[in-house]
């Protein structure tokens, strides 16, 4: 399967989105995972690739009058008055045009690679990189962390949800795309690389060392005490599915009604192992999520398998917080809406952008097709999921070791309260 084609079936939701954002890495988002194995199947994309089949037919409504003098006004005056500046070719001025077009829509995922960039790109998403991580994605016009992944270099070194990335290595992310800042923070494993990130209005500098990514995909087990089931999930990966489904059955062997699937910190991943999860609680044919394509194409239901199999009377509590994006809003945000599962934490990050791929040339444009919507008509971008009941996790909390959250989810389900 080429990278292109490995994309757009890919990411799910990333792209994010919404690549994982191994920064290998990821960008999610909207996605688009990049990092660990070089599977890319998630949420993002899952559109056809357009191909060299284009329209190049003028559009007789745009006057470029006023590019065609600045065209010729640059290439008749424009004077070298600095060691790095250059005197581009006509092909360089093109690809700099259609990144100016695409920068235009103001729209963080939808960006033009030329040609270097381009062949840059289809190799992170398709073969296997050190990294630190992280996924990353651009909030409020800024690039903040979405969540460093478990036992990774960047929680190790202390990188955590919300940072806000001033720098990467001395260099400022002001204007830098999500795509650009995954190729300056991946390297070979060994490496450091430097961040100036902002956190409670603060700048702090973090060192990572680079590292070949593994991250464990899920962890589960009974609370003797409480009869708790919990079974937390740190991404959604091609086998997340399975890894669930093996938790899921020691869940009912273990004889207990009341279950937990912590999401928190998950940012996301395969759409197909999201709605096979969802399965589990929902009906054959409900709608798990939308992709909304503002009628530009019909849109595209994403709808349950029909397992159905969780055992009668099972209750149901989904932990989220502001590192939960992408594929945990979508499985949140399903059984939310089915009311199958009450949502305990903090509001999700808010990322659900569907993008593609399209060839330009020996460049690629990646271009926002679509939206996420849960089956409650809630856009999960730029807005999450909101929980059923907000708790907070805060620092004092991590210090002391306390997990409210989780705490909450445990009263909740045993007494109903």
């Amino acid at each position: 399967m080429d990278t292109k084609e490995a994309y757009r079936r890919g990411r799910g939701i990333i792209t994010r989105g919404i690549s994982i954002a191994l920064v290998a890495a990821l960008a999610f988002g909207a996605g688009l995972a990049v990092g660990d194995s070089g599977s890319t199947s998630s949420i993002i994309s899952r559109i056809p690739l357009i191909g060299d089949g284009l329209d190049a037919t003028p559009n007789p409504n745009a006057d470029f009058t006023d590019f065609w003098k600045a065209w010729n006004a640059l290439e008749e005056r424009y004077v070298i008055t600095h060691a790095s500046s250059t005197i581009p070719s006509v092909k360089e001025r093109i690809f700099g045009a259609i990144s100016g077009l695409a920068a235009s829509y103001g729209d963080p995922y939808t960006l033009y690679f030329p040609p270097k960039e381009a062949k840059a790109f289809a190799e992170s998403i398709s073969g296997s990189f050190a990294g630190v991580g992280m996924e990353i994605d651009i909030k409020n016009g800024i690039l903040t962390v979405v969540a460093p992944l478990k036992g990774t270099p960047a929680e190790t070194a202390g990188i955590k949800t919300g940072d806000q990335i001033a720098a990467i290595d001395g260099k400022s992310t002001d204007g830098l795309s999500v795509d650009k800042a995954v190729g300056q923070i991946r390297g070979p494993a060994g490496t450091t690389v430097s961040f100036t990130i902002i956190r409670d209005g603060k700048p702090i500098d973090i060192t990572v060392i680079r590292d070949t990514i593994q991250i464990p995909e899920t962890d589960d087990g009974l609370d003797a005490e409480s009869g708790v089931y919990h079974i937390a999930l740190y991404q959604f990966t091609a086998s997340s599915a399975d890894l669930f489904n093996r938790a899921f059955v020691r869940f009912k062997n273990s004889g207990s009604k009341r279950l937990v699937i912590d999401l928190r910190g998950n940012p996301g991943g395969y759409l197909d192992s999201a709605v096979d999860i969802a399965s589990h609680f929902l009906p054959k044919g409900a709608a798990v999520v939308t992709e909304d394509f503002d009628n530009k194409e019909e849109n595209q239901v994403h709808t349950s398998l029909g397992y159905n199999d969780a055992p009668d009377g099972t209750k149901i509590v989904i932990l989220i917080d502001g590192g939960s994006a992408s594929a945990s809003e979508i499985l949140a945000g399903a059984l939310q809406g089915a009311k199958r599962a009450t949502v305990i934490g903090t509001k999700s990050f808010g990322k659900g952008s569907v993008q593609t791929l399209i060839d330009l040339g020996d460049g690629s444009l990646k271009v926002t097709v679509a939206r996420w919507v849960t089956p409650a008509g809630h856009w999960i971008m730029g807005n999450g999921i909101t929980p059923d009941i907000v708790v907070p996790f805060t620092q004092a909390d991590a210090d002391a070791k306390k997990d409210p959250q989780m705490s909450r989810a445990v009263q909740f389900l045993t007494t109903g309260k």
